[in-house]
């Protein structure tokens, strides 16, 4: 197997055990501390995302820079300088966050939260341990970098698959058997942040080739890689306000019980890019090679086949939740009141993530060639335009029509954001992306879905209504995965060779 295909099973089976521990244990969450709780946790959830974005471009110039010095000869001290001159300032901003949701915290505890049940002092210490508990973790995701851009992928998903276990399991012996409160709940979420972020940084610096002069902090590094971290910065804060502003907004607007349900929503939502992820970490270090060695013919073959794969991941899964959102819900949560109030919102926001995450594989060849002014432009006028647009529709119809903007937002931004880079990069590449890499699987899978919604019996069993629900979508998956012609290869054995392969051949 090659290196490429082992990244992808690793990325695949380190998401799919992060995405599957942290949706089975929501509901006893909500059990113990109660969906008010819950709310907090998702503002905890914003936070981290927002913190992620807002890192200075740091993590995704290292992704790059380490795949592209790890395919040139002699580059093993540069290497090691660039990891400690990013790590210091990684660090230095790390406290300055810390420090920052310190001060603010009497803030958001009495001029933006609204209680709904839970004291003032109960949510000041939560939020005080959750600033603490994000700031610690906030380098973790600088490390990750690191390993994704050397390809020790492998290694970084066995981090996490028991970084994750210990989380969530952890959690929930806490709060059942020692204090099921939300302060016992960030507690251990700041002793496994400060764990995971130690052990990745061992293990990032125990990868990296040897050299005999130590590593050290060297200005002039930042001259050959300011401009792509700065692009990178800018895309990052603008897609920060794209993805978090409808949260922000309804964390104020809403009750924190209210809010409880629209962070469930998303939490089912976001599991998308459990799917993407793997794909996209595995495919942007080798898109790096292949531009670094000027590869155009690997480069062209390896960004339909990844873009393909990418759809039959996305496509079924998306259309099978957005049919099924109740009835899902349902079975999920053993709640009716929660599916009533959520599914909705689990529909369109899983269709909107969806269309997002059909643009990373064209974000990642245009990092791989250094170019992140379109991705920045697009992200400027979807925020220009979007701002006054959220206020409008949460006023108009509250978390629904942030949910609904969500799916009009990233549609746009997938049309125009496409068409403008094929004018740039594989130029000649463009029809066949919407076609055959797009528009032919969501059809698949919109065709089969959609027929299996029409037999099922609301007055079923929830066992008979599991049982459909799994092979409408073993049902969904297939057929799209043979009408799509990369996935169709690599099932019946005909084989779909990566860039490595054929080289190696």
């Amino acid at each position: 197997m090659s290196l490429l295909r082992k990244n992808i099973a690793a990325n695949f089976a380190g998401n799919f055990w992060q995405a599957g521990i942290a949706l089975l244990f929501i509901p006893l969450y909500i059990k113990f501390i109660g969906i008010a709780s819950y709310g907090l946790i998702g503002i905890f959830t914003t936070l981290q995302a927002i913190l992620v974005l807002l890192d200075l471009g740091l993590t995704a110039t290292l992704t790059r820079e380490m795949a592209r010095l790890s395919a040139l000869p002699g580059k093993a001290q540069e290497m090691r300088d660039l990891v400690r001159s990013l790590e210091i300032i990684c660090w230095f901003v790390a406290i300055l966050i810390g420090m920052a949701i310190l001060a603010i915290s009497p803030f958001i505890t009495h001029n933006w939260i609204n209680p709904s049940g839970l004291s003032p002092h109960t949510i000041e210490e939560a939020v005080l341990i959750m600033g603490l508990t994000a700031a610690l973790q906030w380098p973790a995701s600088f490390y990750s970098g690191g390993l994704m851009g050397l390809q020790q992928q492998v290694v970084l998903n066995i981090i996490n698959i028991v970084i994750s276990t210990l989380r969530s399991v952890g959690a929930v012996l806490i709060l059942w058997l020692i204090s099921p409160t939300i302060q016992a709940f960030f507690l251990w979420q700041l002793l496994i942040s400060i764990i995971n972020t130690s052990i990745l940084t061992f293990f990032l610096w125990s990868r990296l080739p040897h050299t005999e002069k130590k590593s050290s902090f060297q200005k002039q590094i930042f001259t050959g890689i300011w401009r792509f971290a700065a692009g990178i910065s800018g895309i990052s804060i603008l897609a920060l306000i794209l993805t978090q502003l409808d949260k922000i907004i309804l964390s104020k607007m809403l009750t924190l019980e209210m809010f409880g349900y629209y962070t469930l929503a998303s939490a089912v939502a976001m599991t998308i890019y459990r799917l993407i992820g793997p794909v996209y970490f595995a495919i942007y270090p080798r898109f790096t090679q292949l531009v670094a060695i000027s590869d155009q013919d690997g480069l062209k073959r390896l960004y339909h086949k990844s873009c393909q794969v990418m759809s039959v991941l996305i496509f079924p899964v998306t259309i099978v939740v957005a049919i099924f959102s109740k009835e899902i819900l349902q079975l999920w949560t053993q709640n009716t009141v929660i599916a009533e109030r959520t599914y909705l919102l689990v529909s369109f926001l899983i269709c909107g993530t969806a269309l997002n995450g059909l643009m990373y594989i064209p974000y990642a060849l245009q990092l791989a060639n250094g170019w992140t002014k379109l991705a920045f432009y697009t992200n400027l006028i979807a925020v220009i335009m979007m701002v006054p647009m959220i206020v409008y529709m949460i006023w108009q119809y509250g978390a629904l029509g942030a949910a609904i903007l969500w799916v009009i937002l990233n549609g746009c931004c997938l049309l125009i954001a496409i068409h403008f880079m094929h004018r740039r990069l594989l130029s000649s590449e463009k029809w066949r992306w919407y076609w055959q890499d797009v528009c032919l699987p969501l059809l698949t899978a919109i065709i089969i879905a959609g027929l299996g919604k029409l037999f099922i019996r609301n007055q079923s069993s929830q066992f008979m209504v599991a049982f459909y629900l799994i092979f409408i979508s073993i049902s969904t998956l297939g057929v799209t995965a043979i009408a799509t012609q990369a996935t169709r290869l690599l099932l019946f054995n005909r084989g779909v060779k990566s860039p490595d392969e054929e080289e190696a051949k």
